[in-house]
């Protein structure tokens, strides 16, 4: 059920270049905020308010730069590197990037999603032991937020599924598209996939939904997607990231006042990004399995490194401070709005 903790963070040292898909920014000396973000549907408030404008016009004078990227880990080596300031990404390699750091590197500022993710498989497959054992089943990269969330869910099942191979299940890390193909090819037996992977499985391969990962949470909260800044940069250009907040916090209302333009404007920015639109009916099913908030979903994040930690992806860690919520609720509270905790994880 959760997420994960990279331990393959260290091989995308240097990698950036290679995983990021693109850039777009002058590379001037004028005051800028560097965003890094994905071009996938769990991102939708940065694909969106970078697409409509909002982030740049909350930032004012200081130039937007964006870079989109493929994977965590050559995200956070873009931070580590000092070549972006700020990247939303998903809750393990974050913590990857502050256990590796020993606390210096990154501070969570604010959520983004919550939930979008599900266990897909053949239509004849349960969740019995018997059923589930001698399978292949994919996640989009080892050690990643899903990866973990299988081999979890395996163990909580009595089987094995160690990322050396050799258990009951086979987990095979790939990219999503390839696990699409290798599904309708009946090559692999299923997916532990993001949105809109989980709904393509779905909808283009005939799979059925095992599990939906926010049954697996209480109250159905699980912190999918959050943004974090780098410590340098909280420190030396607090202006910046409450304006970049406040342009995250303006694009929520965006979505919260008109959903349904908002999904659509989300896919027409997905397309001119990726060069193909969403389905209609991927994109309606996607966008009702994602919850869009600034909230963090805090009191998941402590689980997430647990679970990685039980199925051998980790180490234990501490992660007292990881969070900084001040200038993200001071945002909210100025505009009537009820803050977000850290729970106990760091200043809120």
């Amino acid at each position: 059920m959760r997420r994960v903790l990279t331990a393959v963070a260290a091989l995308a040292v240097g990698a950036t270049a290679l995983t990021a898909c693109g850039t777009s920014g002058s590379g001037s000396s004028e005051p800028t905020v560097r965003l890094g973000y994905f071009a996938n549907l769990t991102h939708a408030l940065p694909v969106l308010g970078v697409s409509n404008g909002q982030l740049q016009q909350a930032l004012g004078s200081t130039k937007l730069e964006t870079q989109t990227f493929n994977a965590g880990p050559a995200a956070i080596e873009a931070v580590n590197s000092g070549a972006i300031d700020a990247t939303f990404i998903g809750p393990n390699p974050a913590i990857s990037a502050w256990t590796q750091s020993a606390g210096s590197a990154i501070k969570i500022v604010a959520g983004a999603t919550s939930g979008g993710a599900e266990f897909v498989v053949k239509p004849d497959i349960t969740d019995s032991p018997d059923s589930l054992r001698g399978k292949t089943f994919a996640t989009p990269q080892l050690g990643n937020t899903q990866d973990v969330a299988l081999r979890y869910w395996l163990k909580q099942k009595g089987l094995s599924a160690p990322k050396e191979g050799g258990g009951d299940v086979y987990v095979a890390p790939q990219d999503n598209a390839q696990t699409l193909d290798l599904f309708k090819q009946g090559k692999v037996d299923g997916g532990w996939l993001p949105e809109p992977w989980a709904s393509r499985l779905v909808q283009e391969g005939g799979g059925k939904v095992l599990v939906n990962e926010k049954d697996l949470w209480p109250k159905g909260q699980f912190v999918t997607t959050h943004l974090i800044v780098s410590q340098k940069f909280l420190e030396s250009s607090p202006d910046k990231v409450k304006a970049l907040l406040q342009g995250v916090v303006n694009t929520l209302n965006t979505v919260q006042a008109n959903p349904i333009k908002a999904k659509a404007d989300v896919n027409a920015a997905l397309k001119t990004l990726t060069g193909k639109a969403l389905d209609e009916t991927v994109l309606a099913r996607s966008w009702d399995n994602l919850t869009i908030t600034v909230d963090p979903i805090a009191s998941s994040l402590q689980t997430d490194l647990d679970h990685a930690v039980d199925v051998g992806i980790s180490k234990p860690a501490d992660l007292n401070g990881i969070y900084d919520l001040t200038i993200l609720n001071s945002i909210l509270t100025a505009a009537g709005k009820a803050p977000v905790s850290a729970q106990g994880l760091g200043k809120q």
